[in-house]
């Protein structure tokens, strides 16, 4: 299958100019897999971190009889495999691909992989579940911007809840904050245009590609994201969202802010899916409050009482969420233990890989990295293109 996408010339072509990066064969598997797999397809994530993109699709052809997954004969390990060969075999095809990359070109869409260095790195903490790449529309670098704060809510929403996310996405927006949604109706709207409104930054996660607006309704809306904002997908042009892609599309907008908050949402709203997925990556999860006889505000007070969300009744509370009130740390994110085994891993002499900073603190690689790029924000630590290490004065110092 490699073989076939790398001598397709005008494949080829368009993917140097959607990529833009060197590593032209890994961006051509990438988006091959974005087509065969279904986002959040954890065999694939799994086969991808172990061989590869470029080899796990050589593997997803059926190059390889064995699971990858295992030393021994594991049964489990080949089974889920072969039945994931059955699922992707029906869309390896070459032209798919190629459709994919040149449908991106027409909309002046970008791909980004793992290793750019727009790679937002906080998606890796989903593991087998990271997507493997994303199509972009519009402003690439704020996939890596911080703070980002996912502010979610009910499609059925109410005029408090509108007037309360704008509130908080206008308030967080104007001072640096940027603001990620999935660009529906209700809430999810409010908050993507209160964000645009005040001239922050906003990103919309998608269901379906790049290339459609959906819902329709939000066509101009999703326009104006594309050009002052971004405009993500897992799945590549031409996709059409479907009611599982929404419920994988939850995922990487908890994942990708630092914090979550669920401004409005029934007892069953697909919101509580998002604060779902954002507890368990242990992510701050807010929800705002409203009329106990309000079934608009039925899953906030679930969340409250069931999930030990945090209430959230303004901007500054939510700053709370992630460490910051007025731009400043607060004690709890400066007292945080693994931040310090990290800060005390370094040293202001020797420059050192994530690697080795992770053997030396005892946490994860993934979490290494997610703590440095705060420390690097709040000015504690130093990176150049080897390593990191510890800032020569910390601030406050």
């Amino acid at each position: 299958m490699m073989r076939l996408l790398l001598g397709d010339t005008e494949l080829m072509a368009a993917a140097r100019r959607i990529h833009g990066g060197e590593a032209v064969a890994d961006c051509v598997a990438r988006a091959a897999w974005t087509v065969i797999a279904e986002p959040g397809d954890a065999v694939a994530g799994a086969l991808i971190g172990a061989l590869g993109a470029e080899e796990a699709l050589s593997v997803a052809a059926g190059g390889r009889s064995r699971s990858p997954f295992t030393d021994d004969t594991g049964e489990v390990g080949f089974r889920a495999l072969r039945e994931a060969q059955a699922r992707w075999r029906p869309r390896l095809q070459q032209e798919a691909v190629r459709s994919a990359f040149l449908g991106a070109l027409e909309i002046g869409a970008r791909l980004v992989i793992p290793g750019d260095p727009q790679w937002p790195d906080a998606l890796d903490d989903l593991g087998p579940h990271a997507p493997s790449a994303l199509w972009v529309r519009g402003r690439v670098e704020l996939l890596t911007a911080s703070p980002r704060v996912s502010m979610v809510g009910a499609r059925a929403s109410s005029g408090y809840g509108e007037q309360v996310a704008a509130e908080l996405a206008g308030d967080l927006a104007s001072t640096g904050a940027v603001v990620v949604s999935g660009g529906a109706y209700g809430i999810d709207g409010a908050v993507h245009r209160a964000a645009l409104g005040v001239g922050g930054a906003t990103i919309a996660f998608l269901a379906g590609g790049v290339d459609r607006a959906y819902p329709v309704g939000h066509q101009r809306l999703l326009q104006q994201i594309s050009e002052h904002g971004a405009v993500v997908s897992e799945p590549p042009c031409g996709t059409a969202p479907t009611k599982w892609r929404f419920l994988a599309r939850n995922r990487l907008i908890a994942a990708l802010g630092q914090a979550t908050v669920v401004v409005e949402a029934g007892w069953r709203s697909g919101s509580l899916n998002t604060a779902g997925h954002a507890a368990t990556l242990g992510r701050p999860l807010g929800a705002v409050p409203g009329p106990v006889t309000s079934a608009s505000s039925a899953g906030c007070h679930r969340l409250l009482r069931e999930y030990d969300a945090q209430c959230v009744t303004s901007a500054a509370e939510v700053r709370e969420l992630w460490g910051q009130l007025d731009g400043v740390p607060t004690a709890g994110a400066l007292e945080d233990p693994n931040r310090t085994r990290v800060l005390d891993a370094l040293t202001t002499r020797s420059v050192l890989s994530v690697d080795e900073i992770a053997r030396r603190s005892g946490l994860s690689a993934e979490r290494v990295r997610s703590l440095l790029g705060l420390l690097h924000l709040e000015g504690d630590v130093d990176a150049d293109g080897t390593g990191w290490r510890r800032a020569p004065r910390l601030r406050g110092g």
